[in-house]
C-alpha cells in the first residue's frame, strides 16, 4: 500500500523500520561515491529540481521518497546523465562520482553508465534470450573473456539462475514480471557497475516478487551501491540505510519545481524526522 491511500496516523505508528539493517554509523565514516552540489535539472524553461544538495554513501541503499511530480526520477537519471538523451534537457550544478565532476562536457555519458546502472520500473529485456540479455552489454563493452562465468555469477546475484539455467536460450519476454525485473539485474550487475539506479523496481509487482526484489538489494549492498526511487513507505522503511525526501515547491506563474527537504538515516526520517513536512508525508497527511 502506498502513501496516498494511507489514513493519516501518528508517527510512532506510521511505520516500521526494518530492524535487520545493521546500526548507521557516524556519516563521517562512512565512504562518499556521490557529491551533489545545487543541482538543478531544467527541461527546456521549466524546472523540474532546483538546488539539490546531497551525498551519496558506498555500499547502501539510498531511498528517494516524496509526492508525484517532486522530480525523483528526474533527479536520479541525472546521475548516470540518463535525461542527456532528452531534447531540451540541461543541468547546472555538480555531481561528483568518486571525484570526478560526471556533467563536465569532457566526460563520456556512455562511460558513466557503464559504471552507473539502471533498473526501470516496469522490466525491459530485450526480445532476446535469457542468455544473450544478460550478456548484451558484456559484448557491447568487450568484456567477453569467461562469458559464460559471468553470466551465471549475475544471474546468481540476482537470484535467478536456479530458476532459469535449463532454459538459457528461452526468450527472456518468456519470463514472468518479477522474473524479468530480476534478469533486468542481472543485466545491470553483469557489467560490474559500482552503482544501481532503481525508479520503482517494484511498482509493478506482485508482494511476493516485491520481497524478492527488495531481499536482492539487502544481499548486494555488499558489492554495490543503491539509489532507488519508491511511493512505497515501507518498502523505503523495509530496504533503505538513507532516505531522501523530496517534496514541491511553487513560484510565481504557476510555477512548480522539485526541492530536497530532508535527507538523513531512514529510521530517523521515519521516527523523529526534523522537517514538518517530512512528518506529515510519512504519516500520510498529505501525498
Amino acid at each position: 500500500m502506498t502513501v496516498e491511500s494511507q489514513p493519516s496516523v501518528s508517527l510512532e505508528t506510521a511505520i516500521k523500520v526494518e530492524t535487520r539493517r545493521q546500526p548507521m554509523p557516524p556519516r563521517e565514516r562512512l565512504e562518499q561515491i556521490f557529491d551533489i552540489q545545487d543541482l538543478d535539472a531544467i527541461y527546456g524553461s521549466k524546472a523540474a529540481v532546483k538546488g539539490v544538495t546531497m551525498e551519496v554513501y558506498k555500499n547502501l541503499v539510498t531511498a528517494i521518497i516524496g509526492p508525484s511530480g517532486c522530480g525523483k526520477s528526474t533527479f536520479i537519471r541525472c546521475l548516470n546523465r540518463m535525461n542527456d538523451l532528452i531534447p531540451g534537457f540541461r543541468m547546472n550544478g555538480s555531481i561528483r562520482f568518486q571525484g570526478e565532476d560526471i556533467t563536465a562536457s569532457s566526460v563520456d555519458p556512455v562511460a558513466v553508465r557503464r559504471t552507473i546502472g539502471m533498473v526501470f520500473q516496469r522490466p525491459n529485456p530485450f526480445p532476446k534470450s535469457i542468455y544473450d540479455n544478460v550478456a548484451w552489454g558484456l559484448r557491447v563493452l568487450g568484456m567477453k573473456d569467461n562469458l559464460d562465468e559471468r553470466v551465471e555469477r549475475a544471474l546468481t546475484q540476482a537470484a535467478l539462475w536456479d530458476e532459469v539455467k535449463d532454459r538459457l536460450k528461452a526468450s527472456g519476454l518468456s519470463l514472468s514480471g518479477g522474473q524479468q525485473q530480476r534478469l533486468c539485474i542481472a543485466r545491470a550487475i553483469a557489467v560490474e557497475p559500482d552503482v544501481v539506479l532503481m525508479d520503482e523496481p517494484a511498482s509493478a509487482l506482485d508482494p511476493i516478487a516485491t520481497q524478492a526484489i527488495e531481499q536482492l538489494m539487502h544481499d548486494l549492498k555488499s558489492e554495490y551501491s543503491f539509489v532507488i526511487v519508491t511511493h512505497n513507505m515501507q518498502q523505503a522503511a523495509r530496504v533503505a540505510d538513507m532516505t531522501a525526501f523530496f517534496s514541491i515547491s511553487t513560484g510565481g506563474e504557476g510555477q512548480r519545481w522539485g526541492e530536497l527537504v530532508e535527507y538523513d538515516a531512514t529510521e530517523k526520517i521515519f521516527t523523529n524526522p526534523s522537517d514538518q513536512r517530512t512528518e506529515d508525508y510519512v504519516t500520510g497527511r498529505f501525498g
